[in-house]
């Protein structure tokens, strides 16, 4: 048995959001595949904090400029 890797996981490529309760510094990151099911997902989880983190793409983080 070695060590564990601590290179951070890359991500797929996608949309990202991460879901938190109120008031809480941690979350979930969530991956939608299209634009339209990244904005179903924020209105599913709109009693929830949402943070928008942006579109990965061949694992670089891509601002969303109009979300």
């Amino acid at each position: 048995m070695g060590r564990p890797s601590t290179k951070p996981k890359d991500l797929r490529d996608g949309f990202y959001i991460e879901v938190r309760n109120k008031n809480q510094r941690t979350g979930v990151k969530i991956r939608r595949d299209t634009k339209e099911q990244l904005k179903l997902a924020i209105e599913e989880y709109k009693n929830k904090d949402v943070v928008i983190l942006g579109k990965s793409k061949n694992g670089k983080m891509i601002a969303i400029p109009d979300l």
